[in-house]
Order: structure tokens, then C-alpha cells, then sequence
């Protein structure tokens, strides 16, 4: 009687070695699976945490701390928001006055002087928002080094109505206005705005009038 062939062990079936190293590997998986859905669970912890502990910005607290923000990324187009109203309407008027001085001398001034001129108020009259044009006076005032060096932390917070001031631990004082909106916005470059349109106005009048005489001058040239 023949004897029966040895079965052949399969070739899919785990060899005892290749078990406990199987076991291993869902372990370690297993653990990174956990391991990343607590960092995630972290960080959407920190994210609800930090949404609702930072201090809102109808808060002299709140603004200021976003101006700390913005400075130290280096956006002075950040915190825009966080002057007061006065010193963003100056924006926009300084960005239209240009605009409008610009558009008088390229339409009547003769060369060498339209180009040159042009080109001197080109910047702010192309600025696209009252906020392009903070960040263009923020640097060349030199603003951003400047509250980089003296901001620091809260030391004490003064209300009083609508006006409120912060003193930080260095000992700097800013002064905040609140806004129509109920944010609060810094008052340290109001006056400089302020007087950049009135400038600027006085600057396209004075533009206008000699617009006007060339105009003239042209027309009894005939040309």
C-alpha cells in the first residue's frame, strides 16, 4: 500500500517567527493611531481654548494684544483696525487726494515737471485701501521699530468713558479711543495722519490752480 504524501504547508500561512512581528506591528500602529488622535484632540483644545479665553477687541486689552500680534509678524496692515476712527478716515482722504492730484498733473502739466511730479505722489494714490495706505506712512515713520521696542506686557488698563489707557510693564502708556463699532483703536497716529490730509488737500489745491494756468497758457498757445 503506497504511502500517503506529507501535506505541503501553505505559503500564505504565518510561520511561528512571523507572528509575535505581526502582533508587534498592530501594536505600534495601534499606539501611533492613539498617539495622533490625542495631539490632535490637543490641538482643537488649544484652538477652543485660545478662541474663547483671548480678550475681545471691544476690550482695550483685546485691541492692544492684537497690535502686539501684528507688530511682531510684521503687518502693520493687521492692526489698521485698531486706530481709531479719525485717524482711518485720513487714510483714505490722503489715498483719494492723491489720486486726484496725480490725475490733474498728468492731464495738464507739461514735462519735465508732470513725470516728476507724478511720480512723487504715485505711491499713496495708487494704494488700494486706507490700509495700504497706514502701512506706506508706517514705514517711512518708522512706526513698526518703534512699537516693537516699547511694547511689552499689560501692567494696568484706565476707562474712563471712551477713551482708555494702557500702561505696559515698561512703563509706556497708549492711549485708545473706542470706536463707533465698539473696537478700540490706538490714538498715536491720528495727528500725523490728521496733518498728512490736510496736506494733501492743500496740495491738490495748489496743483489745481497751476493745472488751471497751464491749461490756460495752452489755449492762448493754441495748442
Amino acid at each position: 500500500m503506497a504511502s500517503e504524501a506529507a501535506p505541503v504547508p501553505s505559503s500564505r500561512a504565518p510561520s511561528p517567527r512571523a507572528v509575535p512581528a505581526l502582533g508587534r506591528r498592530v501594536l505600534v500602529r495601534g499606539l501611533l493611531w492613539g498617539l495622533f488622535g490625542c495631539l490632535a484632540l490637543a490641538l482643537i483644545g488649544l484652538f477652543v481654548w485660545g478662541r474663547f479665553s483671548f480678550p475681545s477687541d471691544r476690550t482695550p486689552e483685546g485691541a492692544y494684544l492684537r497690535i502686539v500680534i501684528a507688530v511682531n509678524r510684521g503687518h502693520a496692515e493687521d492692526f489698521f483696525a485698531y486706530t481709531e476712527t479719525r485717524a482711518q478716515h485720513a487714510c483714505y482722504t490722503i489715498r483719494d487726494y492723491r489720486k486726484n492730484t496725480r490725475d490733474r498733473v498728468l492731464s495738464s502739466f507739461p514735462e519735465p515737471e508732470r513725470t516728476k511730479l507724478a511720480a512723487s505722489y504715485a505711491e499713496d494714490a495708487a494704494a488700494p485701501d486706507g490700509a495700504d495706505v497706514f502701512v506706506l506712512y508706517a514705514r517711512r515713520n518708522g512706526w513698526m521699530n518703534r512699537l516693537r521696542k516699547d511694547l511689552s506686557g499689560i501692567a494696568k488698563v484706565e476707562i474712563q468713558g471712551e477713551r482708555a489707557t494702557i500702561e505696559t510693564a515698561r512703563g509706556t502708556r497708549y492711549a485708545f479711543r473706542r470706536r463707533e463699532n465698539g473696537i478700540w483703536g490706538l490714538t498715536m497716529f491720528t495727528a500725523t495722519l490728521s496733518a498728512e490730509a490736510e496736506k494733501a488737500a492743500r496740495d491738490l489745491e495748489l496743483i489745481d490752480k497751476a493745472a488751471a494756468d497751464y491749461e490756460r497758457a495752452a489755449k492762448a498757445d493754441g495748442t
